[in-house]
């Protein structure tokens, strides 16, 4: 909380500047004319700052539910879920931007990472990206929502959203069109001036929260409704495989490039938690902030 109060101060200054009011050197220009259009804006390039997981948690779901899941996907027609790939992931945030200098700029203007951490994934589930729009959907398991881990989580994306929201061209692709027609008016208003819904912000020196930190296990852009019971059967199921979740030990934050429904195609610059040290992933070289 400290920490988070020492903050306040730049927050509100920066988000004073995410509303499209005003713009820094660098930054983009924000255009939010696709939250009038019925359809999906084109999506070009999705960036964010994200956890990558550790191997042990990526084996911990190899050797339980990764092989049902792509069974129960084939099963149901779901050919592209099936084969659709993911650098499996915590996302903090995501922002839209064409331009390829956009990590760099993300990396300039990242706000200091916490110090390593734990918490815990826990409980399968399946989420819409708005009620009733149809798609995009996923099936998550998420982060328990007690616990130092937890608030780690929270208040920092707080600051990386405020930080990086003034970076976006506009609203991520996937928040437009029937998404946004079928969004309350809080989450139109958070998609208005942060370009995604499900952030954290700070409104009249108080941290309002709605992000759910959590790891995605499918991606789809087929109709929802079909595959629903079905994948909620599937969650229910996975949850009596992991009944307890899977211990996290956070060590690493990246700044990555997503595809459309949010997962991860590459991995870009890797900071170590530990000591703030940059990884180059393509060269595996340092890289100066």
């Amino acid at each position: 909380m400290t920490r988070f109060r020492s903050q306040l101060a730049k927050f509100v200054s920066i988000l004073a500047l995410t509303t499209g009011l005003g713009a820094g050197p660098g930054w983009a220009e924000i255009d939010n004319s696709a939250l009038a259009k019925p359809e999906f804006r084109e999506h070009v390039r999705t960036f964010g700052v994200v956890y990558t997981m550790p191997a042990d948690v990526n084996d911990a779901l190899g050797r339980t539910v990764t092989a049902p899941l792509r069974e129960k996907l084939l099963g149901l027609g779901l050919l592209t879920e099936a084969v659709r790939t993911n650098i499996a992931h915590v996302t903090v945030v995501h922002i839209h931007n064409s331009d390829s200098t956009t990590p760099d700029k993300m990396l300039a203007a990242l706000p200091k990472p916490p110090a390593p951490f734990e918490t815990v994934l826990k409980r399968f589930y399946t989420t819409e990206a708005a009620t009733g729009a149809g798609h995009p959907w996923w099936l998550d398991l998420g982060i328990e929502k007690t616990g130092p881990g937890y608030e780690t989580m929270m208040s920092y994306n707080t600051e990386v959203t405020a930080a990086l929201a003034p970076l976006r061209d506009g609203p991520l692709p996937r928040v437009t069109g029937p998404v946004y027609a079928k969004m309350g008016d809080a989450a139109k208003s958070l998609v208005q001036t942060m370009g995604v819904s499900g952030v954290n912000v700070v409104k009249d020196g108080k941290e309002l929260r709605s992000h759910n930190p959590h790891l995605t296990l499918v991606y789809s852009m087929a109709p929802f409704a079909p595959s629903k019971p079905a994948m909620d059967k599937t969650a229910e199921e996975f949850n009596q495989i992991l009944p307890a979740g899977l211990p996290l030990s956070v060590r690493t934050v990246s700044i990555v490039e997503l595809g459309f429904t949010g997962n991860v195609s590459r991995e870009i610059y890797r900071i170590n938690l530990a000591d703030g040290s940059v990884l180059d992933v393509a060269s595996g070289q340092p890289k100066a902030r």
